[in-house]
């Protein structure tokens, strides 16, 4: 610092145990330099004394000074900038179109912006201000949904066979386990011009809304490949043989396993497919089904097994083969929930016994009816109405009712039985590999978990023309597909993760946490400039499990 008397300055000595800092001011006397001492700066840590020597040399600047260091803003970076490195390293950018054209970024933008905000394709563009997910994209300006998203989506829906063809390429193989399931999406508002929405069978308990019927193929680990998107009338049964057909003649893939639940790998879909060449299908048995070989002795109760799978073959279809399987836990499930409709289904009887007012047989009977089709408990209820002889509307009709014990005790002997069919040569898969495959179905719901709630929120979906709607469905299903290889990735911080109330990860919370990391546009001494917050060793652990820089 420059006074009248020469250069004040704070030399800091290190040689004593505890660091000193002299005061002093250097200056020249007939050419010879000269210092004074003004004092001794003592009981302060080195670093302290540093910082007062900054001060002395005028390199420290107030806080309230307009050239002071200032956080102009700061911007979503770590979460946009990992997912989207992950895209690229999978090479998802150029699967979308082999030339960087300007829509492939902003299909990228929407894709990664699925995992990280969900919500409307205009709430994406809003966003713009508060993340560099656009820029890192490659989209500078301010992104117009009509432009960089409609536009963007139209163009992903077109290649959508294109590239699902290249992920089942990749994923797919001759001979190997290929999953099929398909779930439903409700909708709200009116789509009166759309030959999609309709109403139909909804998985999601919603019977007052319209809906789509969605499928998705994934590999044998889970990985997804291909999704379609059917009208919501649509029955489970009749999509399989359409999409046995993509698979193999859109795909390139020649030998298949075909693997479907109940509803999927059904008799009548069996015949229709038994003249494709090298096609192979496992599935479950309907309970109907199990009853018939129950019926013609293919199968004995004392099979079932809740250590050992049994497998036997039907003399009259020796390829066909039937894995016995027995589930404790369903079986406590599936006794529990019968008593519990049992027991309301007699208290419901009861408020009906006791009815105090005139009324006709009929009446009383549709009332009955109405109970046991409520709880599904008809088989096991026998009932009669003593009609009064006198008058045909009266209070005196009288509801008898019991339950048939015998055929309880029947049911429960089923419970947490279920059969696993198959057509799978045994030399080709064991009976404990088919079974494995039949529950590896469990990936394709974990899928439909994220795409509809955990994760995504495909709905609601704000489109109303049925190109969209696929468009964004399409959208969806490629954002998972990144989603399943950074689980694959962040599969020892879940696995060393704490269980319960310990439990400090998930999908949700790694996104979250990758959020935190900021971009931030600094000012200093004029200058302005962008600097990239450091991450925390939690952050810094997950940046690493990821395999990407930040």
């Amino acid at each position: 610092m420059q006074t009248a008397h020469g250069n004040l300055h704070l030399e800091i000595q290190t040689t004593r145990k505890s660091p000193v800092g002299i005061l002093r001011t250097s200056f020249r006397d007939n050419g010879k330099m000269c210092h004074t001492q003004h004092g001794r700066i003592t009981g302060c840590s080195l670093e302290q004394l540093q910082l007062l020597q900054l001060a002395f040399r005028e390199r420290v600047v107030p806080v309230d000074d307009p050239q002071a260091f200032r956080i102009l803003n700061s911007r979503e970076y770590g979460a946009s900038q990992a997912i989207l490195a992950i895209a690229k390293q999978l090479g998802l950018h150029r699967i979308l179109y082999s030339r960087a054209e300007p829509w492939v970024s902003g299909a990228l933008a929407m894709i990664v912006g699925r995992l990280v905000y969900a919500g409307s394709k205009l709430a994406l563009c809003n966003h713009h201000p508060n993340t560099c997910l656009w820029e890192l994209c490659g989209i500078a300006e301010t992104p117009e949904v009509e432009a960089h998203c409609y536009e963007p989506m139209d163009r992903l829906l077109q290649r959508q066979k294109a590239i699902q063809k290249a992920l089942a390429g990749r994923h797919l193989r001759n001979g190997h386990v290929i999953l099929y399931d398909i779930t439903s999406v409700y909708f709200e508002g009116e789509y009166k011009d759309s030959e999609l929405v309709a109403f139909g069978y909804n998985r999601d308990g919603k019977k007052s809304r319209e809906q789509v019927v969605v499928g998705l193929i994934c590999n044998d680990q889970g990985c997804p490949v291909g999704v379609e998107v059917y009208a919501g009338n649509t029955k489970d049964e009749t999509t399989v043989v359409d999409k046995v057909h993509e698979i193999k003649q859109g795909y390139g893939i020649e030998t298949i396993i075909f693997v479907g639940d109940r509803g999927m790998v059904t008799r009548s879909n069996i015949n229709a497919l038994q003249d494709e060449a090298d096609l192979q299908t496992i599935g479950a048995l309907t309970h109907g089904e199990m009853m018939t070989l129950l019926k013609n002795k293919v199968i004995t109760l004392d099979l079932f097994d809740e250590r050992n799978i049994h497998e036997v073959s039907d003399p009259d279809d020796p390829s066909r083969r039937y894995c016995l399987c027995r589930n404790p836990q369903t079986a406590q499930r599936e006794s529990q929930t019968r008593q519990r409709l049992l027991d309301l289904t007699t208290k419901a009887l009861g408020e009906i016994a006791a009815y105090k007012r005139a009324a006709t047989v009929e009446k009383l009977g549709a009332r009955v009816g109405k109970v046991l089709a409520k709880y599904k408990m008809g088989k096991f209820i026998q009932w009669a109405i003593e009609a009064d002889p006198q008058q045909e509307t009266s209070c005196a009709h009288r509801l008898t009712w019991s339950i048939n014990a015998e055929k309880v005790e029947h049911e429960k002997r089923f419970d947490g039985c279920y059969v696993i069919t198959s057509d799978v040569d045994q030399a080709q898969m064991k009976t404990l590999d088919v079974v494995r495959a039949y529950k590896s179905l469990t990936f394709v719901e974990r899928a439909f978990r994220n795409l509809k709630t955990v994760q995504l929120e495909i709905r609601p979906v704000y489109h109303k023309s049925d190109e969209r709607i696929r468009s964004h469905v399409f959208l969806c299903m490629l954002a998972y597909y990144l989603q399943w290889h950074m689980e694959q990735r962040l599969a020892p911080l879940f696995a060393n993760d704490g269980k319960g109330e310990d439990r400090r990860w998930t999908f949700r919370g790694v996104i979250d946490c990758l959020s935190q990391i900021t971009r931030n546009r600094v000012a200093v001494n004029g200058a302005e400039f962008d600097r990239n917050s450091t991450p925390t060793p939690e952050q810094a652990q997950i940046v690493e499990f990821l395999q990407v820089t930040m």
